[in-house]
């Protein structure tokens, strides 16, 4: 009886599928587009978020990912919510993965390969902070996001002077937002008081890593921002 209740208690395991979908690493990662797909499982008072994406095995194909319903994942796999977060742009030059992020598995998801990149771990008061926007969670991973010389960075400060970098803009809220967009985002944001939305281009390289655990929060047009802890 245990081994029928615990897949409705804790959601079913996605299943790993052999990798089909490959794409060429592009030079400049730079304004590439992927989408991810998030699915949460209760886990008693606690959430399990594991984080798909299509980085590395496909552009998000816009067939494709039309195809997927947040709905019917959920309800496939009894999670307690799933969040289709895409199509996302990278606004970095370079990601480096470490082993325990660039090994994760392969999934699929009507047609879509994603690899898992990420785990986050919330309570049920993060939960509904999830969806607020200027609101700071952990993700575990271990990453270096490069951002290279003469290139534009855009960048959210806190009042207690934290610094948060984008790491990629979305076409969720506004389908029609793209790179060229980004200088004047400012102008349209809703910051809460005291926080500074600045766009600036670097005089040398820079790289934003995260060893271990990424601090990252969205504005309110899901861009995603990660905070800085240790550049350059």
């Amino acid at each position: 009886m245990l081994a029928v209740l615990l897949p409705l208690l804790l959601g079913q395991i996605i299943p790993s599928v052999k990798q089909t979908q490959f794409l060429k690493p592009a030079q400049n990662l730079r304004d590439s587009r992927y989408c991810e797909i998030v699915p949460i499982f209760r886990r008693g008072l606690n959430f399990q978020i594991p984080v798909f994406n299509t980085a590395g095995l496909n552009d998000c194909p816009a067939d494709l990912w039309a195809r997927q319903n947040a709905t019917e994942i959920a309800k496939k796999y009894n999670a307690f919510m799933v969040k289709l977060n895409g199509p996302r742009y990278w606004t970095m030059d370079f990601i480096k993965a470490e082993k325990t992020t660039e090994s994760g598995r392969v999934v699929e998801f009507n047609g879509l390969q994603m690899r898992e990149r990420a785990t986050i771990s919330l309570n049920l008061v993060d939960i509904i902070n999830l969806q607020k926007p200027y609101q700071a969670h952990s993700v575990m991973r271990n990453t270096v996001f490069g951002y290279l010389k003469g290139k534009k960075v855009y960048e959210l400060s806190s009042p207690t002077g934290e610094v948060f970098r984008m790491q990629s803009y979305a076409q969720i809220v506004d389908p029609s937002l793209n790179i060229n967009n980004l200088d004047s985002l400012g102008e349209r944001l809703k910051l809460p008081q005291g926080w500074k939305y600045e766009v600036k281009i670097l005089n040398k390289d820079s790289k934003l890593k995260a060893n271990g655990i990424a601090y990252v929060l969205q504005d309110d047009f899901q861009n995603s921002y990660q905070k800085q802890t240790n550049l350059p």
